[in-house]
Order: structure tokens, then C-alpha cells, then sequence
């Protein structure tokens, strides 16, 4: 689908495009159906994303006091997509440049910005977010981890749970909650986000079995371990309005409509090659499919184009991870009625969106309650009555 793009616009999407096809290995296809979290893919994501930090591409809309170029946010997405649409060869990192960088700049200590932030334009820092809990999946607020005061900083004891990238992240961006004392903060007031070094004493993780992607997903406890209080992000009750402005970012960050979009196409050319193409229900599912993405990648461009007006955060975002959502799971459908063979490792990027689809769900905040926050912040609905 064509968009207004700028004749700027249009000249970076296509140099992006043509230092992918002359970069990524002959193999690139099968290699990166193992996901952003394999050792393959994690490995070459240093090598990649130092190629894009020397050719300025890595994070051009930081500011330039930061290592960016202050480039408009629409570039930074339009990297995003291709990157994401070519099985992202930026591996975990793209994480970084999302919403943590980012919220670093916006948040950060001068002394947090120094330590942190030149690892991450230069492309060799993975960072894992410590959000997911045993009981406190979507529903951050919920959360039991906890941090107790003590001298110099905090001492941290609980489990994270589906945290992507831990086994090779070299830091975690924590949520905790401080312990509840009388007179002290409570509720949201009380989570704190700490910066943690994952080689300190205390830590456990373990990578957890899963069909999404290897190396994606872990467990991660936390035994009594002490977390500097130079890497607390933010004062003591600010955590809650740092992380609505990470999650701005973090929640369409990621442009799995553009990969979707690029698999429905595979597959319609798989199709037409086997004489299957001119079957009217086939071309119905497909036109399904089709409207699903593009609805997807215009809600998303709505909160791409709010950023780049720098309008005050809303709830449209959980509109268009919604979304999001059903695009992935419209073209995963399509895929897998007319196409199951190559689900069944006949294909290898079929069977990675099939993967990824699984979790779409999922990740980056369960669908269902996106949902509830669309009725109650978007909507305005009114909630259940109390009993």
C-alpha cells in the first residue's frame, strides 16, 4: 500500500533495502526463522548493528547531544519496519532502540546516560525487561517483586517470568515494588524500576522451552541481590509515568504488520505458482488478510504521526496493538488453511511467522487486556458495576 512518503522518506527506505540485500548472508531466511533470541541471530546482531551505527542508521532520531542525528521519528520507524519485515537482523537490540534508549534520554541520571546509552548507539549492549511476574502477566500493578531499602541502594528478591533476551542480556530494566510500611507509598506508587547488571550475585535465569523462537522466552529470580542506587531509573513513586512513556513505544514498536503483509505475499505467490491462485475463496481470505495488515499499519501510523507532533500520550496505542494482533493472526489463518505444508517445516519463514504469531497475543501486553483499556481509556466505557 502506498503512503504519502517523502522523497526523503522514500530515498531511506530504499537505502535500508539495498544494505540488506547486500549485507545479510545468502542463508539470511533460514538462519533468522530461529528468532532474535537465538545465538545465531544474537551474535550477528552485534555485527549488524555496528555496520548501522557506522552508517549513522542505527539510531538517527535520538539527539545529537546523545550520538543521533535528530532525524525525525519516521525515519527511525521506517528502519523499524524493514528491519522487522527482513526476520530483524537487529536481533534483541531492537528493543534498545524502540523504547529503553529512549526512555534513558528522557529519564536518565547524566551519570545513567554516560554508562548506558553509548553501549547501545554503538550496537553491542542486550538488555532484557524485567515486567512479566507468576501472577502479574499484563497487569504491571500487580506485581510482588520487591526491593528493600537498604544502605547504598536495594536489596532484590522475586521471579520475572517470559523474559525475552535474558540468557544474553548483559542488564535488565526492572520493575519492583518497594516493601509496604505504614505511612509509605502503596499501589503504583510503590514499584520503582532499577537498571540491574545481570552478572550480580543472586541471579538465576532459566530459558524456558517454547515454539515462539529459540532462545526468546525465560524465568529469572532474584535472591536477595543488591542493585546500586545509582541505577534506580527515576525517583521512588515516578516509575508508573516512566513506564507509560516506554510503553507508547514499546507496545508499536515493532511492525509485525509489515512482516505479515510480506508473508501473505509469499504465500499469494506460492499459490499462483501451484494453479491454486483463481480458487474466489482463496482470493476472499486473502483480501481479508490483506485489509487486516493495512488497517494494522494505518492505526500504527496514527501513533507514529502523534509522536512526531509530540501530542501528550494517549490510549490509542492499545487501539493499534489490537490490531496489530489480528493482522498477525489473519495471515497466520490464511497460511495455515491454504498452506500447511509449509508449517510443517516445508518453508522456514512461513513456519517463523506462524511462531511469531503465536505469541502476538501475548507479548508486549495480552490482547484481552489491551481490550480493556480501549473500553475504559479510549471508549470511555463504564466498568462493571461493584457487588
Amino acid at each position: 500500500m502506498e503512503f504519502g512518503w517523502s522523497p526523503e522518506e522514500r530515498a531511506h527506505r530504499q537505502r535500508i533495502r539495498d544494505l540488506l540485500a547486500d549485507t545479510l548472508p545468502e542463508d539470511w531466511e533460514t538462519l533468522s526463522s530461529h528468532g532474535p533470541g537465538s545465538d545465531f541471530q544474537t551474535a550477528y546482531s552485534e555485527e549488524f548493528c555496528a555496520l548501522l551505527a557506522d552508517k549513522d542508521l542505527l539510531v538517527p532520531n535520538w539527539p545529537e547531544e546523545h550520538g543521533g542525528k535528530a532525524a525525525p521519528v519516521w525515519l527511525q520507524f521506517i528502519l523499524g519496519e524493514e528491519m522487522w519485515a527482513a526476520g530483524e537482523p537487529r536481533g534483541g537490540q531492537y528493543m534498545n532502540i524502540n523504547w529503553l534508549g529512549p526512555t534513558l534520554i528522557h529519564f536518565g541520571t547524566p551519570d545513567q546516560r554516560e554508562r548506558f546509552l553509548p553501549p547501545i548507539r554503538e550496537g553491542r549492549a542486550i538488555w532484557c525487561q524485567g515486567f512479566s511476574e507468576p501472577g502479574a502477566g499484563s497487569d504491571l500493578a500487580a506485581l510482588r517483586t520487591t526491593a528493600q531499602p537498604v544502605e547504598g541502594g536495594y536489596r532484590v528478591t522475586g521471579a520475572k517470568l517470559w523474559t525475552s533476551y535474558a540468557g544474553k542480556a548483559g542488564h535488565c530494566f526492572l520493575l519492583a515494588r518497594l516493601p509496604a510500611v505504614e505511612g509509605g507509598p502503596t499501589g503504583k506508587a510503590a514499584i520503582v524500576i532499577l537498571l540491574v547488571d545481570m552478572s550480580s550475585p543472586g541471579i538465576q535465569v532459566k530459558q524456558i522451552p517454547a515454539l515462539i523462537g529459540e532462545g526468546d522466552i525465560h524465568e529469572v529470580f532474584f535472591d536477595d541481590v543488591f542493585v546500586p542506587a545509582a541505577d534506580r531509573l527515576g525517583a521512588e513513586g515516578q516509575a508508573w509515568d516512566i513506564i507509560t512513556y516506554s510503553l507508547q513505544n514499546e507496545r508499536t514498536g515493532i511492525a509485525r504488520y509489515e512482516f505479515s503483509r510480506r508473508i501473505l505475499d509469499r504465500a499469494v505467490a506460492r499459490l499462483k505458482e501451484e494453479g491454486r491462485w483463481q480458487d474466489p475463496v482463496i482470493q476472499d481470505r486473502a483480501a481479508r488478510a490483506l485489509m487486516l495488515c493495512e488497517a494494522a499499519r494505518m492505526l500504527v501510523y496514527r501513533v507514529v504521526d502523534s509522536k512526531a507532533h509530540e501530542l501528550p500520550p494517549d490510549a490509542f496505542p492499545s487501539v493499534a496493538r489490537w490490531a496489530v494482533v489480528q493482522a498477525d493472526n489473519g495471515v497466520n489463518d490464511f497460511v495455515s488453511e491454504f498452506l500447511p505444508d509449509g508449517l510443517l517445516g516445508d518453508d522456514p519463514v512461513l513456519l517463523a511467522h506462524h511462531q511469531r504469531a503465536i505469541a502476538a497475543g501475548i507479548a508486549s501486553g495480552a490482547a484481552e487486556i489491551q481490550l480493556n483499556l480501549v473500553a475504559r481509556r479510549w471508549l470511555k466505557l463504564p466498568g462493571e458495576p461493584k457487588r
